[in-house]
């Protein structure tokens, strides 16, 4: 840090200050005329921070994203007043209400000019409120670092989320205390200070454990924030219990492990992985808000069944299912206490848990094998799929978009080791998140293979960003799914409303030629025994690279959707 001749720092110098005393390493964004302050003092300063230009700000706040959710650490993501403000609004909503924290920095007009009509000016604190956990303008430059340290709290503490800190010009500009930079240390990971589960409710739990003949642990994005991993395969262990997963809890144990069912639900959940969870008579939810997809709409598991309902948010328990046992606390503190008062009762019975999920992955994958086999035009997704799992290694890392990739990729792409390996925007679920989930996973884990796998809709969201990833020569493979409609709309409009096909079709785009002109190492792909050779080089390749694959229309496909197998 270049040293300072004074006790006194500009509003924009004390910005990075702070986020330089929170570890930050990593920040994605967009310049405007309102961050000029902040950005010179991005600059001067030797801070450590690598900054990635971007090509809109809603793009930064899926990068944030993407890198809070590998890296462990908040995500920071910045960009300019007026447009800027609104552009990142998609990223800070999808980052919240995943649990995932990421701090969005947007700079303002001066607060003297507020009312005077000047060009971008807006209410961005009433603009982010209703899609933060935490979220305050900057008015008073002497605030700056007690509200920076308020957003870290914020956002790693209890249930994670997103914050806003808007900066307005005259802020960045007005004087501030470096007496006042510093951190707290224990706010620059999540989730910090996890809270403890009541032992009342623990013992009142393995009561009921111990009774049931075939329990089923269904979890959420919750264990994976909270590095259950070990926790959750003791517990399956222990009671011989199978684990099923949401598409978010994806990760959480291995999907070859004996004890995993996969994923279940409406969206890459199969039949006879319904029938596990229909069949069970305890059912506990962890980390999983027990929402529409992972329950079929509320209809599995069924009525009447016992529930044990471990989250780290009170408000998530009991909201859809009446709760035997309610556990409000951290998934890894609540896990390792309900392992450790199991094992203190002595040998346990089973509940043929490893039964159970071989079964259901026995007739899960007798309907997948022909299909990831089938030399079919247009190709496959499970093809896709297939191939892509038989040359990623087990370590890298998957980014997937709504639509054509989430439901394939959830349900047959079989994860061979624990971990945060996968990442898709299943709050919102809008396009164009894949590309730029990836740019931020790569940017916190550069040392594995990361692949974005996303819709031709997608693309035309997120085409931009393939400049950003060769300006920054990132080794990120892309795989496009063209089937020239946005597929998962159509889907819907075939099962549902007589196949009446309404503005869901658009042109085909040469994927391949629109990266290739970016600088991105592009081929197509229209016939399944190309797949090999052409992903084998793709991956291998030692900078960004794309797949444009001519695929089946979802509508046309047997897709993992009960919505449309209906």
């Amino acid at each position: 840090m270049t040293a300072d001749h004074s006790n006194q720092l500009t509003g924009a110098e004390a910005m990075v200050r702070m986020l330089q005393a929170y570890q930050v390493t990593h920040m994605f964004g967009l310049c405007g005329d309102t961050s000029l302050p902040f950005y010179d003092a991005l600059i001067r300063y030797d801070h450590g921070i690598t900054h990635y230009l971007t090509r809109d700000e809603r793009h930064a706040a899926y990068m944030a994203d993407g890198y809070a959710r590998v890296s462990g650490k908040p995500g920071i993501c910045e960009g300019p007043s007026g447009g800027g403000a609104t552009y990142i609004l998609p990223g800070v909503v999808e980052a919240n209400e995943s649990s995932i924290p990421i701090l969005a920095i947007t700079t303002d007009i001066s607060t003297t000019a507020r009312g005077r009509y000047p060009l971008t000016e807006l209410d961005q604190t009433a603009l982010f409120h209703p899609l933060t956990k935490w979220n305050l303008s900057i008015d008073d430059a002497a605030r700056l670092p007690s509200a920076v340290r308020a957003a870290f709290r914020a956002m790693t503490t209890g249930r994670p989320g997103a914050a806003h800190l808007a900066l307005p010009f005259d802020t960045q500009k007005a004087p501030v205390d470096q007496t006042e930079i510093w951190a707290e240390e224990r706010h620059t990971t999540y989730p910090a200070e996890p809270a403890a589960p009541l032992t009342d409710a623990i013992i009142e739990a393995a009561d009921i454990l111990v009774g049931a003949k075939s329990t089923i642990v269904i979890c959420g994005g919750g264990p994976v924030i909270a590095g259950a991993f070990d926790e959750i395969r003791q517990l399956a262990e222990l009671l011989d219990i199978p684990i099923a997963t949401t598409v978010s809890g994806q990760g959480i144990i291995a999907e070859t492990s004996d004890h995993a069912l996969g994923v279940i639900g409406s969206n890459g959940g199969v039949p006879s992985t319904r029938t596990a969870v229909d069949e069970a008579d305890v059912v506990v939810f962890v980390g999983c808000r027990a929402g529409s997809v992972t329950t079929e709409r509320w209809r599995s598991p069924k009525p009447g069944t016992t529930i044990i309902h471990i989250d780290s948010d009170p408000m998530v328990i009991g909201a859809n299912y009446s709760s035997a046992v309610a556990i409000c606390a951290d998934a890894k503190l609540a896990a390792a206490a309900l392992v450790a008062e199991l094992e203190s009762r002595g040998p346990l019975p089973g509940q043929r848990g490893r039964e159970r999920a071989k079964t259901a992955w026995t007739r899960k994958l007798a309907d997948f094998g022909p299909l990831a086999e089938s030399a079919e035009t247009p190709i496959r997704p499970e093809r896709v799929v297939a191939v892509l799992a038989r040359y990623l290694e087990d370590d890298g890392i998957i980014t997937a978009d709504p639509g054509t990739p989430c439901p394939y990729l959830s349900a047959h792409y079989r994860w061979r080791k624990s971990g945060r390996n996968f990442i898709t925007n299943r709050a919102h679920g809008a396009l164009g998140y894949a590309l730029a989930a990836a740019v931020g996973a790569h940017a916190a884990r550069p040392d594995v293979k990361t692949v974005a796998v996303m819709g031709d809709g997608s693309f035309g969201f997120c085409c931009g960003e393939y400049e950003t990833i060769t300006r920054y020569r990132m080794p990120i493979t892309s795989i496009v799914f063209s089937n020239s409609a946005y597929g998962w709309i159509k889907a819907g409009q075939n099962s549902g409303f007589g196949k009446r096909f309404y503005n869901v079709e658009f042109d085909r785009t040469d994927h391949a030629a629109v990266a290739s002109a970016f600088g991105v190492r592009s081929w197509r792909v229209e016939h399944p025994d190309d797949l090999d050779r052409v992903l084998i080089e793709a991956l291998a390749h030692d900078g960004p690279t794309l797949v444009d694959v001519i695929s089946q229309p979802l509508h046309e496909a047997a897709a993992p959707v009960s919505e449309w197998v209906a």
